[in-house]
Parts: C-alpha cells; structure tokens; sequence
C-alpha cells in the first residue's frame, strides 16, 4: 500500500491467497486498505490443491466478503479462482453456483501452456472453452495473462465481455511469454494493464509491456505507445468502474471521484496530448510522483505520506521477515 502510494497507483485488485488463514482475511487487507485511503476490489484464491475442506473455506470467505456491506465505498469484492489446472470439476461447479447475484470472477488464465495442456487433458477441451461451460466468464470477470490463448478462444472472451488483464513483468520475470496484445486489441478485447503483484509501481508496467511485445514478435510496430496509454487509463478506468458505480473512476469531470496525481516533470520538449504516452514512456519516472489524492483524500502531498507510517511499517516488516522465511523453508522441508 505505501508502495502504491507512493507511485500514484489509486485503485488495486488483489488476488489473495493464505491457505492457513481463510475466514476473515479479506477483512483483514481490506482494515488496510481503508487506513491508507486506497481503494480496492479484493478476492479469495479458490483452489483445490489444499483439499476440498479448504476449497470450501475459500468460496465462503469470497460469498461472505462479496455480500458484506463494511467497506463499499472504498473496498469491494469478486469471486477469486487460482487457475483451470488447480480446479477440479466439482469445485468449478461450487464456485459457479455460490457466485452471488451480478459478481464475476477473477482467474488466472493460461498463464503456462501447462494449463492449457492440463485442460485438454481433463475435458479435451482448451482453458477458456471449459470454464465457459461454467458460466465463468462475463463483464465483471477478470481473466489474468491470457498468455497462451488461441483464437477461438479470445472470440470467447471478446462475445462475453469479459476483461483480460496484461501483466508484463510478471510475464517476462516467469519466462512464460507474452499475449497477443495487438490481436486482442485489434479484436475489440477489453485489455487493462495489471502487476501480478510484482509491485504497485505501475509506469514500470507502462514500460515494460511498450518493450515486451517489440522484443517477443521482434517488430518494433507492436505495442504501440497510444495504446499502452490506453489500456492503463481508460481500460484500467472502465473496469473499476464495474465495481464502484456510485461515481465515474479515473476522469476529470463534474461528478467524478477525486483521485489525482502531481508529478514533477519539466519537459524538454513540448508536451501535447497527442504525444503525452511517449513523454512518459520516455521521459517520466516513477519518482517524480509528489502528491496522491484518493476520493479527495490526499494521501501523500510533496513526497509525505499522510496516512501510513512508512518507517514503522518497515521496522515492523524487518523483525517479522525472518520468521515468515523460516516457515517457508520448514514447509518446503517438509514437502521434500
């Protein structure tokens, strides 16, 4: 959340996931949230590789979290799936019929092609055909990387309305490939840019998916800048806007929710709004971020931030690390 912050990022989707702590913790990041003054759309991780016990405490904690009312002005939820190869038939079913009225869902999609194969394997059929038979998709469902879809199944996608989320860094740091970004683009798919929580800094993703996709296909047509701006205002835009529909997110007008960010940027050449996506792929750095104001809260103002204490929380995050490390090294232990 400082890191947010920090960089301007206003509003975030998580896709929580802590298979030993269920029942309540979607409140727990959302009691965050609400005291940085972000906003955020928060899911449950539903899997079955703990288990159908815990399969089962994953849909109740996104039903339950989804139909509270504590923190609807800031903090809303989805319905959180893992992945096609992490879900079984009958937990796709359950997830299918617990949806609550007018929710969506949030999967990771064909990140791997080990989930398209795994698919296949299990239905013959490929990843986004097969959760279609479940009703997974719609205008409220978010479907993550996308990396190794085929046609037929963006067609998919595209007819349902439902938004596909590019997260280069993450693509590029798990070596798994790049989407069809100009495709589904060219397609009418609804593409917004995300992070997979590799950090809240979102210019980095600006960057990185404007140079991926020129590497990847070893054309440097792909990617065009003006559409990289658009997938990460209007796109990004556009889906908060499923979620919060008390007021228009991410525009300036009469009305609006007001979250603004000032930047200390002196331009070396004329500034226009044609020409705005390569100042700041080219010229603009995160740092330069001064002031973060969300739903007219400012949040941090000449580079201070107002509402968290940065230096505590480190201290804290410092003492609590190595004992978070050696849980993790006792489970891997025990895994081997």
């Amino acid at each position: 959340l400082v890191d947010a912050i920090k960089h301007g990022t206003t509003t975030l989707f998580d896709h929580h996931a802590s298979p030993n702590f269920i029942e309540g913790s979607l409140d727990v990041i959302a009691d965050a949230v609400v005291l940085a003054g972000l906003r955020a759309v928060l899911c449950y991780e539903v899997t079955d590789r703990d288990g159908e016990a815990k399969m089962r405490a994953g849909i109740a904690e996104n039903v339950r979290f989804m139909n509270s009312t504590n923190y609807r002005s800031l903090v809303t939820g989805t319905f959180g799936l893992h992945a096609s190869l992490t879900l079984n038939n009958d937990a796709l079913r359950a997830c299918a019929d617990a949806l609550p009225t007018g929710g969506g869902f949030h999967v990771h999609v064909a990140e791997h092609e080990a989930d398209e194969n795994d698919s296949l394997r299990r239905s013959g059929k490929r990843v986004v055909e097969r959760l279609h038979e479940y009703g997974i998709w719609g205008r409220k469902t978010i479907a993550a990387h996308c990396v190794h879809i085929n046609e037929a199944e963006r067609d998919i996608l595209r007819e349902t309305g439902t938004w596909v989320t590019h997260q280069p860094r993450s693509n590029m740091n798990n070596a798994v490939g790049a989407l069809a970004l100009d495709d589904m683009l060219a397609a009418g798919i609804p593409v917004s840019l995300g992070n997979d929580g590799f950090s809240n800094n979102m210019w980095a993703e600006w960057k990185d998916a404007y140079l991926l996709h020129k590497v990847a296909n070893r054309d440097p047509r792909k990617a065009n800048g003006a559409d990289i701006a658009r997938m990460a205002t209007q796109h990004n835009a556009q889906l908060a806007n499923q979620f919060f529909e008390d007021w228009p997110i991410g525009q300036l007008v009469e009305g609006a929710a007001a979250d603004m960010i000032f930047v200390d940027y002196h331009p070396y050449t004329p500034l226009t709004a044609g020409n705005l996506p390569w100042h700041i792929l080219f010229g603009f750095e995160s740092s330069m971020v001064t002031t973060t104001i969300v739903n007219g809260i400012v949040l941090m103002q000449d580079r201070r931030l107002l509402t968290l204490d940065e230096a505590a929380i480190a201290q804290e995050a410092l003492a609590l690390a190595p004992q978070v490390w050696e849980r993790y090294t006792a489970n891997a232990q025990a895994v081997l």
